[in-house]
């Protein structure tokens, strides 16, 4: 195990000013640096190195077991303790951003500035003050590729969806109902990590990982299971909730909601953790339609599904999309399910990441823009600040502030 003065005295120098990144074509592989190989980066690495045309070169974290084990998968690839050190290098066309959502503003911003290609992993932004920091930067540099990391947009279940809608066949929407829910064995709380004995202030830069979040301590629990606290987390709002909602807001081209409320609690897992195991919230969106979506941590018979609730019929997605008629309304058609199957997670990350790659060399808009993170980051926001102030929180779209 190498401690940090040992990675930091490795690192390479500062490379200098920044340059835009280089034009790519059609047969040119994609140079890839990675800032956060942690759990999720590593689910999305071993995609990355699949793809013919991505090469991984380059990783950052604040720990160094991460970077040691970064190596491991790509034994030539430099690692930085230090973001920044990554940005600059010129050689590097496109950054995989996988650290916690605190920090998601301040990676992205800079990575954008360096002329970085950006793929975000969710939720976008932390809060709504990131959310305005990160359009700023994304304005500024508009022929960059921004993919944002709500891979159900690269489903082919929405050409399903889409089928369903063109027929006519929906009528009014009034609702969508989410559903998310998990249970894990008694004594196995759920998204718990084991911290592992290296994880120590030596192997760790623990003022890099606060970030701009409140001074704390070095406590290695804190930076293992982070989406426990506040301070670093949305909790499963910006952890699963966001997902459905994506799904939905692009389909359905849904704004900011006008109010938001939340209620729930840790009714299970009393562990220390901050972030709710049990919630339900409902959204009022403009044309009237209200999004409505429930969760918990004890129990996963209801599992995780949407169903789009219209006056002539509704749409279910679960593994599948199905279509049933309101036969009070509308006699015809019978029933009936979409083409596609939900292969997994696994399998949306890939096909998210190779349309990100597909997008930088194309120049096509990627299947999560910007502004659908954009609109689910505050969205997502609302919820936890309702749940958090015990109120209805409001939307006021002409200061874009909540009220």
């Amino acid at each position: 195990m190498h401690s940090r003065r040992s990675f930091v005295g490795g690192m390479t120098g500062l490379a200098g000013s920044l340059a835009a990144s280089r034009v790519l074509g059609a047969n040119d592989r994609i140079r890839v640096g990675m800032i956060g190989p942690g759990m999720r980066g590593t689910q999305l690495l071993g995609h990355l190195v699949k793809l013919p045309n991505a090469e991984m070169v380059a990783f950052a974290d604040v720990y160094t077991k991460r970077l040691e084990d970064a190596r491991k998968v790509v034994p030539g690839a430099k690692t930085y303790f230090d973001y920044r050190h990554l940005l600059d290098d010129r050689s590097i066309d496109a950054v995989v951003i996988a650290t916690p959502q605190h920090l998601h503003c301040e990676h992205f911003v800079a990575a954008l500035q360096a002329g970085k290609h950006v793929y975000q992993e969710k939720t976008m932004a932390f809060t709504v003050e990131h959310a305005k920091k990160m359009r700023a930067a994304r304005l500024a540099a508009p022929k960059l590729t921004v993919q944002i990391g709500h891979q159900d947009n690269s489903s082919l279940q929405n050409a399903d969806v889409r089928a369903i809608l063109d027929k006519g066949i929906i009528g009014k929407i009034t609702e969508i109902h989410g559903h998310m829910y998990r249970n894990t064995p008694h004594g196995r709380p759920q998204w718990t990590r084991p911290v592992a004995p290296d994880v120590v202030s030596e192997n760790v830069i623990w003022k890099s990982f606060l970030g701009g979040a409140p001074p704390h301590e070095f406590e290695a629990n804190r930076f293992i299971n982070w989406r426990f606290y506040w301070d670093y987390s949305g909790g499963n709002f910006y952890e699963n909730m966001c997902h459905q909602l994506a799904f939905w807001y692009k389909i359905l081209e849904l704004k900011i909601p006008t109010k938001v409320a939340t209620n729930g609690g840790i009714f299970l897992w009393k562990d220390g953790r901050e972030v709710p195991d049990t919630m339900d919230t409902a959204m009022v969106h403009a044309d009237d339609l209200m999004y409505t979506w429930d969760s918990a941590f004890g129990n996963n018979e209801l599992g995780t599904t949407e169903d789009v609730l219209g006056t002539d019929g509704t749409i279910s997605r679960g593994e599948e999309i199905w279509y049933r008629p309101q036969r009070v309304n509308r006699r015809e058609p019978a029933p009936f399910k979409g083409t596609a199957v939900d292969k997994g997670q696994s399998h949306l990350d890939r096909a998210h990441l190779q349309n990100f790659l597909e997008c930088i060399v194309s120049g096509k808009e990627p299947n999560t823009p910007f502004e659908i993170g954009f609109r689910v980051s505050i969205a997502s926001r609302m919820a936890v600040e309702s749940y958090r102030q015990e109120r209805i929180v409001k939307w006021d779209p002409v200061r874009e502030e909540m009220v």
